[in-house]
């Protein structure tokens, strides 16, 4: 039988390319789009899931993960 997560994936701009990453379990994937980083990253999650036991999934899931915003201050010649 199969469940479905909502997981989540941080995608960033490095260099040519994207990097996305799902912090719940600390996978990382990229891709030339952010389309193809999200899509490797869903494999490269769900591969884990096909091999790791069902103890390595349960000691290795975040189960509350934040994404928001802060606003440091930073000094004006330190941001372009």
């Amino acid at each position: 039988m199969s469940k479905v997560l909502r997981l989540t994936a941080v995608i960033e701009r490095e260099g040519d390319g994207y990097v996305a990453t799902c912090p719940e379990f600390d996978i990382v994937s990229q891709g030339r789009t952010v389309e193809e980083a999200r899509l490797n990253l869903l494999e490269a999650v769900e591969g884990f899931f096909e091999v790791a036991s069902p103890s390595e999934i349960r000691r290795r899931l975040k189960k509350e993960t934040y994404v928001i915003p802060i606003m440091p201050t930073v000094p004006t010649a330190s941001v372009s």
